[in-house]
């Protein structure tokens, strides 16, 4: 196995944890069962300021940590602890019975901020595990392997929570007690090949730990001059931040559209499966695409494709509907983001990885800000909510727009 497909199997080590925890069996654990002794609003309000808190932690220490690993040369070291880290906060969940909301939030944000640390330096070790020209490929081979593994570990713990009595469990409570663990187990187990095979390319005169924050910090200054001085580089940031906003707030809307459509758990959590699988090999093809392709074009294929999903949201009535603008969403998510990964790879600076994917995590989390407002606004001004989705129309043609004009080098524009 060589360095692409160590990296790359990294995706789907950790993508259990964003598929099973983050996105599917957390919110359900804690409000039936951690907080369950609370009133709805109140578990709403603590799982919305857990999510937050997180992402602020993330979005203040990204750029800092993103330097640091690139002047200590540590970018592999971290990544092993925040993974660590997660995977034990993930598995203490075990632990958490009824009315232990408080420290399920603590262990939650814990999980959060640790996977989304190891997102800034995972991103980053692209530009060491493969040359330019195969960064399309091998980003959009590791979003493929994480559809997959993510997909095939909630279907393992889809099936455990359904028949807990044939896997030996008490009931549905010990079933997803037990599927905190095995995401644990599995992502620690699939991030040995990256741990153990990927080696970074080192400074020339690496700091200490120390010295590295001091200097990552004092270069915050810099990092935001460099990429205002540098127009392709800002415009493209602008982009991303629009479409990605976009695409987050459609994702969370389709969830409601199920919900509004009278879909129930086992419904939703096989239109997320669905997503999965079909996510797999659409981010093959879309790698195979910007292989022959300017890299641009792939992205305002799959931007096209969200566009006519939120139009056709509007005439939503049956379930067949909703699975059908699931299928679309995984056709096109991870081509989006794989191959967003690989144009960023692109054009930042040799041997600046680090500090400058700090700035794109940060961004990611900056995102679904302008989205969410844009549609509570719309269903307030316009009266009907199922029009609201549409409003994110405006982001995905600014962003695509942007990422038209900016400035591209020939490795990213022509094949």
């Amino acid at each position: 196995m060589n360095s692409a497909w160590r990296w790359a199997f990294y995706d789907w080590a950790n993508s259990a944890f964003a598929t099973v925890v983050m996105a599917t069996f957390f919110p359900v654990f804690f409000k039936t069962v951690a907080a369950s002794d609370l009133t709805h609003g109140d578990a709403t309000l603590g799982l919305g300021l857990a999510n937050g808190g997180a992402s602020l932690i993330v979005f203040i220490v990204a750029p800092v940590l993103g330097g640091m690993v690139d002047y200590a040369g540590l970018k592999q070291r971290t990544l092993v602890g925040a993974t660590l880290l997660s995977a034990m906060a993930t598995s203490a969940l075990f632990f958490i019975g009824v009315g232990d909301w408080l420290l399920a939030l603590l262990c939650f944000i814990v999980a959060l901020v640790g996977f989304f640390a190891a997102m800034v330096c995972y991103d980053s070790l692209l530009t060491d595990v493969c040359q330019p020209v195969d960064y399309a490929r091998v980003s959009a081979l590791g979003y493929a392997l994480g559809y997959l593994g993510g997909g095939l570990v909630l279907a393992l713990d889809v099936a455990l929570i359904i028949l807990p009595r044939r896997f030996g469990l008490s009931g549905p409570v010990a079933a997803l007690h037990v599927s905190f663990v095995s995401v644990a187990v599995w992502w620690i187990l699939f991030s040995l090949p990256l741990w153990l095979g990927v080696r970074e390319t080192m400074p020339s005169s690496a700091l200490s730990l120390s010295g590295a924050v001091s200097k990552s910090t004092r270069a915050l200054v810099g990092t935001a001059r460099d990429i205002i001085g540098y127009p392709g580089l800002w415009q493209f940031l602008l982009a991303y931040w629009l479409y990605i906003d976009a695409i987050h707030t459609i994702a969370r809307m389709a969830v409601d559209f199920g919900l509004n459509m009278g879909l129930g758990r086992d419904a939703l959590v096989g239109a997320i499966l669905m997503t999965q699988f079909i996510g797999f090999p659409a981010a093959l093809f879309f790698g195979w695409l910007a292989a022959r392709w300017a890299l641009k074009t792939p992205i305002f294929i799959g931007l096209t494709v969200y566009v006519l999903v939120a139009i056709w949201s509007v005439w939503l009535t049956s379930i067949w509907q909703f699975y059908i603008m699931a299928g679309l969403i995984g056709l096109v998510q991870g081509g989006v983001q794989a191959l967003s990964r690989a144009y960023f790879a692109a054009i930042i600076p040799t041997g600046q990885s680090g500090r400058y994917f700090g700035v794109y995590n940060m961004l990611g989390k900056f995102s679904a800000i302008l989205g969410p407002v844009l549609v509570g606004l719309t269903a307030a001004i316009g009266g009907n909510p199922r029009f609201s989705i549409v409003s994110v129309i405006v982001l995905l043609v600014g962003g695509a727009a942007l990422l038209g004009s900016a400035r591209s080098p020939q490795s990213v524009i022509a094949k």
